[in-house]
């Protein structure tokens, strides 16, 4: 496995096509996809990985695989991704976990691990997350991490207006919430 981040209990390693069933699992999950309001289709599973590939070479990363240390099991999608709003590139964090690893703090863990590894090596000044306001979950996750909301965002997705709300941090931040 060709480990692109690393915390404690998690590798994060590039998304392939063989990951496939693993995303069915996840993405075709209602109960997960919720904010998105539809699952996924096997057509709709297997464009999103060929999206996140072409992510890859074009921006250097997206969504990697989330793989549990003790395990190697394949629990989520999670990390870095280049976020367009209003035609303003920022970078931003993800994730998507099988609702069987909900409330064990992977997505603490991971989120963190892509934030530092969006300021350290990816050089960013600030990281966002865009989440659905009735997200409570992930707007807890992204509260644990120190990320406030700075603003709101209309996405347009499959014909439909979906508020988002843009939590932020900057470096600075990070390093005195972390401490």
């Amino acid at each position: 496995m060709n480990c692109i981040i690393e915390s404690e209990r998690l590798k994060l390693r590039k998304i392939t096509p063989d990951d496939f069933d693993d995303l069915c699992e996840i993405l075709q999950d209602i109960e997960v996809m919720y904010a998105w309001e539809h699952a996924f289709s096997d057509s709709e599973v297997a464009e999103w990985i060929d999206k996140n590939i072409k992510r890859y070479e074009a921006d250097g990363f997206s969504y990697y695989a989330a793989i549990e240390k003790e395990t190697n099991q394949f629990i989520g999608v999670i990390g870095p991704l280049i976020e367009d709003i209003e035609g303003v590139r920022y970078i931003g964090i993800a994730y998507i976990l099988n609702k069987r690893y909900w409330n064990k703090g992977y997505a603490v863990e991971g989120a963190k691990a892509s934030i530092e590894y969006a300021f350290n090596t990816l050089n960013a000044a600030k990281v966002i997350a865009q989440i659905r306001p009735e997200n409570l979950s992930s707007r807890r996750v992204a509260e644990k991490l120190g990320m406030e909301v700075e603003n709101v965002y209309i996405k347009h997705h499959s014909g439909k207006d979906m508020p988002h709300l843009i939590y932020s941090i900057r470096k600075q931040k990070l390093i005195h919430t972390m401490n």
